[in-house]
């Protein structure tokens, strides 16, 4: 499928299920131009498991958006997580993903480093926040 994305003046709207194959990765990061870390979602088929990896310096977020999927890391423990499940992984953890659930899955994978921003937002001039001060 080919990338749908609308543009506008500082954002860019996509949906994942039209930012790659069925099966495989989803580049987010290049359909959005995201350019502050990285992120791309993975569909994959029931009883599918990746490859053991680990990474130099980007730590991960892992999140599962649909299906479900089971993490092992390189001390052998697994955790399962379901839709709304999230899993954080240091940049030299071995791990690896299975598709534990009878449908396909697709986790959204968030990598970054050098730490986090702080809470940064601001309210437009004139306007009132709803969430309360940032």
């Amino acid at each position: 499928m080919a990338d749908e994305v609308v543009q506008g003046d500082g954002y860019a709207v996509g949906h994942i299920d039209r930012m790659g194959d069925q099966y495989g990765f989803r580049k987010i990061r290049r359909s959005l131009g995201v350019t502050a870390f990285g992120v791309n979602a993975i569909c994959i088929p029931p009883g599918y498991e990746t490859g053991r990896h680990f990474h130099d310096e980007q730590e991960e977020l892992y999140f599962c958006h649909r299906g479900q999927i089971e993490i092992e890391f390189g001390d052998g423990t697994t955790h399962a997580l379901e839709p709304g499940g999230a899993a954080r992984v240091d940049p030299a953890t071995v791990r690896k993903i299975r598709n534990v659930g009878s449908e396909d899955a697709v986790y959204v994978i968030v990598g970054g480093k050098d730490g986090y921003v702080g809470r940064d937002g601001q309210v437009p001039e004139g306007e009132t926040s709803r969430f309360g001060p940032s």
